[in-house]
């Protein structure tokens, strides 16, 4: 049955209209959603009996269960969802200095085949709904509303390509963004792509104020085509081409998410290429210590080496940060709590 997170905030109040009900409804309905949080529609109760009984023959709420919880040292927590057709995704909630922000997965697997990353040890079975993404954030809001605290940022870095799932990723981001609802800023929203280039053009055209994040991870495209397969169908060109289309376009600043993997792409050389790449672009780069997948055989780099990286990029005037390590004590990287899971389970 279809949830009634699928629905944003217009397409509520015309399902309203649809019935002869006033828009009112729909957002009454929307209220009860996201400002109150409920997972039972008979906990509506300023909604009649009538109304209710035809939600619940069209919908449920929460489309996902809970399957297991694992809590970092550091705060991080990370979710275990199981879909009503008996699929396996995972959330990530971690705390920083500025708020808290949820990972959020697009897809039940992924296509895109990194050579370093967790999600791609299992091929796409399907796209999540908007709902179902809505339901992981949904998850976490109630688990932090236990302590009074808000989330204030939501990332859709999890598993999957969300460029992949397009529409319904958008749909996703409408309702978490609308003012009636969870009412989370468009510049506290950031969507991660490896480069599907005609969804980034596709993207620029929505002007929208979400933030931009390109997983980059090589400076050329030898190198690229290695450890990104998506590289041989749209290669650093075309790739730059487009984001620098988004850049005039929304006059916002890229993010470029580079994983520093031991003795592939961490040499002076890389650095090097990078800074030569990125010149003169209003971006900055997000180097990330990897988190190791045992299938993988990818080791991280030390924090000194990971310095060298940085100040080599500082020093060819490309902002950078180091990302902060997180829940390096539970199963961290992208994917790898959901593996653990599929292979127990025989999925």
């Amino acid at each position: 049955m279809e949830s009634l997170y699928n629905l944003n905030y217009d397409q509520m109040c015309e399902y309203a209209l649809d019935h002869g009900w006033k828009s009112y409804r729909g957002h009454q309905i929307f209220q009860w959603l996201y400002r109150n949080r409920v997972f039972d529609i008979d906990e509506m109760t300023n909604v009649s009996k009538e109304t209710r009984e035809i939600l619940k023959k069209d919908f449920i709420v929460n489309p996902l269960e809970l399957i297991k919880k694992q809590v970092s040292h550091d705060g991080t927590t990370k979710f275990l969802f199981k879909t009503s057709d008996g699929a396996l995704l995972e959330s990530v909630m971690m705390v920083f200095d500025y708020g808290r922000s949820v990972c959020v997965s697009s897809q039940v697997g992924c296509n895109m085949g990194c050579a370093f990353c967790a999600s791609g040890l299992t091929k796409k079975k399907r796209d999540l709904t908007s709902g179902e993404m809505v339901a992981q954030v949904m998850y976490v809001q109630k688990e932090l509303d236990k302590d009074n605290l808000r989330l204030s940022h939501i990332v859709v870095m999890g598993t999957g390509e969300p460029f992949d799932n397009y529409d319904n990723v958008m749909n996703f981001l409408a309702t978490v963004n609308h003012d009636r609802g969870l009412g989370i800023g468009s510049r506290h929203i950031t969507i991660s792509t490896c480069g599907i280039v005609p969804r980034i053009y596709d993207f620029a055209n929505e002007h929208t104020q979400y933030n931009l994040a390109i997983s980059l991870h090589a400076p050329n495209d030898e190198l690229r085509d290695k450890l990104m397969p998506v590289n041989h169908a749209y290669p650093l060109k075309e790739l730059m081409e487009a984001v620098k289309y988004y850049g005039q376009e929304n006059n916002r600043r890229l993010t470029f998410e580079y994983i520093l993997l031991n003795g592939v792409n961490d040499r002076p050389e890389h650095a090097k290429q990078l800074s030569k790449l990125l010149h003169g672009m209003n971006a900055y780069v997000n180097l990330i210590p990897y988190n190791a997948v045992d299938e993988k055989g990818f080791k991280s780099v030390s924090h000194d080496e990971a310095m060298v990286f940085y100040d080599l990029l500082m020093k060819n005037h490309v902002r950078c940060t180091i990302r902060k390590e997180h829940g390096n004590d539970i199963d961290a990287a992208c994917g790898q709590l959901r593996i653990k899971e599929i292979k127990k389970e025989g999925i």
